[in-house]
């Protein structure tokens, strides 16, 4: 793995110019997210430009954030779209005793999302990287982009509840019709309402990305010294085509090219690839398969609809449920050992009703009979949040964390939607979709307050160990390490959202059709990807799992998303892998 020299200037001691800041309350920030017209530029040098600083309850101090938002319009022939839309956000993390401006950072990391994220999941591998860096003398910046499609969410009820620690406000915005300062929640958008995601594909991203690092970088040489690009799960994939594009039309220049815009590139549990990781370099064509008919026929298939524009499944994975993650998290961290009423408060709906049975059922009898639901058992705020993300409950590898375990009463074995011996039946398979842990589930309807077992309590003296079936513990200290309390926090926190409710179709499909004309035409520049020096920071039970390369550095016990989330200290009471090795190659 290469080395990155520091580049020179003054960024060590770093101008310490003064940039005005606005004052405004959680819900200023919110509305200003949502696209509120009377945003405020914070510096009268740019136009179109704005950021406001974000009140935060992070254990690291010493790092600030703040969203920056800055216009820059799609092409009219992406037909009509919200205001918001024409404007690309990102949260910017630097430590509070480094520059003010972003130019005189020694370095500044560039993320991109996976799938389904935002740029609040970004939040504790970002304080934690910048603080480590501190440590060694050096000021670095954490740039955590949000797709352009983010800009349909709308966090009011959410930061409104936050600052009321209130979740039955956040609750009454979105299903009740209840006004906050006047503003009433519009709906889920539907799939006519987003026809502009259409257009919103590889190309657009790429090209996002570069036009934000232009604008709030605009010396290429600067860009090239000082910027590292990378990302976690997709964002690694959407690196690599970066790396590769060329962005001024002539494919003979290269000041333009991807790779001339970061001196290094960083992957998050993915690699720096053209293609999924561990998938062959392909996108199945189970998860989209229109695209076995071609470019043309998906295009033509989004145009007309028949195409959803944006990803989505009657569980888990669509804007509700993704919201109810924000919601969760809310009431987590408002009131973590509080008993949960959202189960019965949030009125009862299709999405959230079959994603809590598909989430909540021990065995497939108890999923067809429909009993015991949810309802039947007591859980406090943060066992409610667990239970969605945990990777002893969550089905899906790309949204598991390793937070701890239940506690409070009689734990048994989770056999729905799959058995926990999926290896012994031949099934093993199955673990890069559905991770690598036994999945557990209370096993008490009617009994007790379900309660959550901190990352840092289990193997406590006070730990009940609880075992599955075949007598193993379920869970160790070494597999849980990230913090449920920051876990809740960062869902709810921020004026971005650690969530992506509205993720377009058509960068998958891209993606899957790359080779296709008119899909990457741009991405013309194949040394790209070897053009840098890269770090592999991979978790170890994560979707990579099992294809170790060469100069990787692997978190144990790590899942898919544990890499974002993981607390800055870990159980065996070491500083947090990912974010160590991360500011050592930013800083090194």
């Amino acid at each position: 793995m290469g080395r990155l020299p520091l580049p020179a200037g003054p960024s060590r001691t770093g101008s310490r110019r003064t940039v005005p800041m606005l004052t405004v309350s959680v819900l200023a920030a919110s509305a200003l997210a949502a696209g509120a017209a009377a945003a405020v530029p914070v510096s009268a040098r740019e136009a179109g430009r704005t950021e406001v600083p974000v009140t935060s309850g992070s254990p690291v101090t010493e790092v600030s954030e703040s969203v920056v938002r800055v216009k820059v319009p799609l092409p009219a022939s992406a037909g009509p779209r919200p205001e918001a839309c024409d404007w690309l956000s990102y949260l910017r993390f630097r430590h509070v005793d480094g520059p003010a401006e972003s130019a005189d950072a020694d370095r500044i990391l560039v993320a991109q999302p996976g799938i389904l994220e935002g740029a609040g999941a970004f939040d504790s591998v970002a304080r934690n990287t910048v603080a480590a860096a501190a440590e060694s003398g050096s000021h670095i910046e954490f740039w955590a982009l949000d797709r352009r499609s983010n800009c349909l969410e709308d966090p009011t009820g959410v930061q409104a509840g936050l600052a009321a620690r209130d979740v039955h406000l956040a609750v009454d915005y979105y299903y009740r019709q209840k006004e906050i300062d006047g503003r009433k929640f519009a709906g889920y958008q539907t799939n006519d309402q987003v026809k502009w995601l259409q257009h919103v594909g590889l190309e657009q991203t790429v090209r996002d990305q570069y036009d934000l690092m232009a604008r709030e970088l605009p010396d290429q040489r600067a860009r090239k010294e000082k910027m590292l690009c990378g990302g976690h799960s997709l964002g690694g994939v959407l690196t690599a085509y970066f790396a590769e594009w060329d962005f001024d039309g002539n494919h003979a220049t290269t000041a333009d090219a991807g790779h001339n815009q970061c001196s290094g590139y960083f992957a998050l549990d993915t690699r720096i690839e053209k293609g999924l990781p561990g998938m062959g370099g392909q996108v199945p064509a189970d998860w989209v398969p229109i695209v076995e008919f071609g470019a043309g026929a998906v295009q033509a298939g989004l145009d007309a609809g028949i195409v959803p524009r944006a990803l989505s499944a009657p569980a888990v994975v669509n804007t509700e449920t993704m919201n109810l993650l924000a919601i969760a998290g809310l009431a987590a961290n408002i009131a973590p050992d509080a008993e949960s009423d959202l189960s019965t408060y949030i009125p009862s709906g299709f999405n959230q009703d079959m994603t809590y049975r598909l989430l909540f059922s021990k065995d497939y009898p108890t999923f067809i009979k429909g009993s015991p639901t949810v309802k039947d058992f007591r859980f406090s705020n943060a066992a409610a949040l667990a239970g969605l993300l945990d990777d002893h409950s969550q089905p899906l590898a790309f949204m598991q964390a390793s937070v701890g375990f239940w506690d409070g009463g009689t734990i048994a074995d989770k056999e729905f939607p799959a058995p926990n011996n999926l290896e012994e039946i031949g099934l093993g398979g199955l673990t890069r979709l559905l991770g690598t842990e036994k999945k557990a589930i209370p096993d008490e309807p009617g009994g007790p307050l379900f309660t959550w077992r901190n990352y840092d309590r289990v193997g406590a003296p006070d730990d009940p160990v609880h075992r599955s079936k075949d007598g193993t513990p379920f869970t160790s200290a070494g597999k849980e390490v990230t913090d449920i309390a920051e876990l809740a926090r960062s869902l709810s926190e921020h004026p971005l959202d650690f969530t992506e409710h509205y993720f377009p179709t058509k960068l998958i499909t891209d993606i899957a059709l790359a080779d296709a004309p008119g899909i990457a035409d741009d991405a013309v520049h194949e040394g790209g990807i070897a053009a840098n020096p890269v770090i592999n920071l991979q978790a170890g039970d994560g979707l990579g799992f099992g294809d170790p390369q060469p100069g990787d550095i692997i978190a144990a016990g790590y899942q898919h998303i544990d890499v974002l989330t993981a607390s800055a200290v870990q159980n065996d009471g070491r500083p947090e892998p990912i974010s160590t090795n991360l500011a050592a190659f930013a800083t090194g």
